[in-house]
């Protein structure tokens, strides 16, 4: 089935593939730069955000804030409209910020196949590799870019985690060509093409579980400042996503993230 299958691959499978195709760079294993790119000392403090909007017909949508100190950042993400479930399980969805190429989300021009759907290997040329990868707990290096195990999971949820931005990524966040990408949509809102197909990234895997869903390029917030409180690390919504949280061990989101999903989520109507 297909819960079993998406949680038996190899936690390296996204790194090893053309979507983690932007500088290559060590990591240690809470995720952190090692050797491969000096961690940078700077105190001055920053902020982005970005709207998530859908990609391969998912009616995903989303809202990111991410604010730091050097490179040091958390994370708060709302995702709503999202796959909920397949087979016996709740649907997990990748995510992570990709950086190094255009800094934009593919438009319809980057389904080179004709299947009526962008897949993975599709869409790295325009929002980059990933350079961070958004899990609930653990490492955060490309590497875990498939560790469905430590992802989010149901049709919407609130994510908050802090964690460390490499050099790299982050320059690129500051340069306008950071983009945050949440993977795995439903197999009923595609063509029967692609609904059939197995995922270029792992043949085990059906197409549907590491395509785009919802992308948004980060651009400097506007926020006067930020919500407080809240855990680490963690995520929190329907029964899917406390299930999938607590597989995962993050445990209940504090309400410090849940404030800051309302206010992103008023935000998004106000501007619509």
């Amino acid at each position: 089935m297909f819960k079993s299958k998406l949680f038996a691959v190899p936690t390296l499978a996204l790194g090893a593939m053309l979507l983690g195709a932007g500088p290559a760079m060590a990591h240690s294993e809470n995720g952190g730069a090692t050797d491969g790119a000096a961690t940078s000392t700077s105190s001055e403090s920053w902020s982005f955000q970005a709207n998530l909007d859908p990609l391969n017909n998912s009616g995903t949508v989303g809202d990111v804030l991410i604010e730091g100190q050097g490179n040091q950042a958390t994370v708060y993400m709302t995702v709503d409209g999202a796959a909920e479930t397949f087979m016996d399980g709740p649907f997990p969805h990748a995510q992570h910020i990709h950086f190094g190429a255009q800094g934009t989300c593919p438009g319809p021009e980057a389904d080179v196949d004709g299947d009526g759907a962008i897949n993975v290997e599709e869409g790295a040329p325009f929002y980059g590799g990933i350079g961070t990868s958004l899990t609930t707990e653990g490492d955060t290096s490309p590497d875990s870019g498939l560790a469905v195990e430590r992802f989010p999971g149901g049709s919407s949820y609130t994510y908050e985690r802090s964690l460390e931005i490499p050099d790299d990524v982050l320059a690129s966040i500051v340069d306008g060509t950071g983009v945050v990408v949440v993977h795995g949509v439903d197999p009923a809102v595609l063509t029967e093409e692609a609904a059939n197909k197995q995922s270029e990234l792992d043949e085990s895997l059906p197409n549907a579980a590491t395509l785009p869903a919802a992308c948004g390029t980060l651009t400097a917030s506007q926020m006067d400042e930020m919500p407080e409180g809240g855990a680490d690390t963690g995520v929190s919504g329907g029964s899917q996503g406390a299930d999938i949280a607590m597989a995962a061990g993050g445990g209940a989101l504090a309400l410090g993230a849940i404030g800051a999903g309302a206010f992103f989520m008023r935000q998004r109507t106000v501007e619509s």
